[in-house]
């Protein structure tokens, strides 16, 4: 894979940080190297301390390699001169969208990454109203953020983000403090955008969301210690459970049906091929 076909590449990356009330060196990450395909939709799963948010925020420049390095479309994340290129390219969204909303008006919220970055006003205007309409939320563009529900609040930073026209948006776990609803509405924002040929790099904890991207890298003490597609990944279940992680609902189902002699295809893993394979069964 050449550099022109790679919009994120990590080089033996390790990252080491020091307890605060000890002189432990913990090795949060340890010498990872990966490739991310520019407009690929990629989940990154593992159980807590896996240290799969400790990565994404390396591929953002907010903490930098120990040894290794990272490159987002070209641009090294340890040049400091080209800390403003990194988070152009590679948004960032996080867990808890009260923490990323800075104004007590919608729209001005979403145009304060874009009038961070210098861009004109006539353009920030049109960027904010394109960004609203993208995540389904420009009819609330004069409310304020507090009024919103958990899931309208996390389309807001996500607007935010898409209005800085980057190429790539990596999310920490985006989902994690939003009722089912929420994340749905989340998840259904970030298909959009990656039909729309953003790259997507999700950080969850939900199976049923990684099982929706096109690639599932699992983390484990730090190391990446299984990486294919979902049909590949759920596949083997046992080395899943394992690691302490669960497997998708469906993919368990499918597990139980197998086991009573119905003969339903690994290939099913999410809950919309369960069903549309259980009623062909009628």
């Amino acid at each position: 894979m050449n550099l022109m076909e790679t919009i994120i590449r990590i080089e033996n990356l390790i990252f080491e940080y020091k307890r605060e009330e000890e002189q432990e060196v913990v090795r949060a990450i340890d010498n990872v190297s990966l490739e991310i395909p520019r407009g690929s939709f990629t989940a990154i799963i593992g159980r807590n301390g896996s240290g799969k948010s400790t990565l994404a925020k390396n591929l953002n420049a907010l903490l930098l390699p120990t040894s290794g390095e990272i490159w987002i479309d070209g641009y090294n994340t340890r040049d400091p001169e080209s800390l403003w290129q990194v988070r152009q390219r590679a948004g960032m969204v996080f867990q808890n969208p009260d923490n990323q909303l800075v104004s007590s008006i919608v729209e001005d919220d979403v145009a304060f990454g874009p009038e961070n970055l210098a861009i004109p006003p006539d353009e920030i205007r049109i960027r904010v109203d394109e960004s609203l309409k993208a995540v389904g939320m420009y009819e609330e563009r004069k409310k304020a953020p507090h009024l919103l529900s958990g899931g309208q609040k996390q389309r807001i930073a996500i607007a935010g983000v898409v209005a800085m026209k980057p190429q790539c948006i990596i999310l920490d776990e985006p989902t994690a403090m939003l009722d089912p609803r929420g994340r749905d509405e989340v998840m259904a924002i970030m298909k959009k955008l990656h039909q729309e040929g953003i790259t997507i790099l999700l950080i969850t904890h939900f199976m049923e969301e990684a099982a929706q991207a096109e690639r599932v890298i699992i983390m484990d003490q730090g190391r990446i210690c299984m990486d294919g597609t979902p049909e590949e990944i759920f596949a083997r279940s046992r080395e899943i459970r394992e690691l302490s992680l669960d497997v998708p609902l469906p993919v368990e189902l499918a597990e139980g049906l197998r086991e009573n002699g119905i003969p339903v295809p690994r290939s099913i893993i999410t809950t919309e091929e369960m069903v549309d394979y259980l009623c062909q069964l009628k």
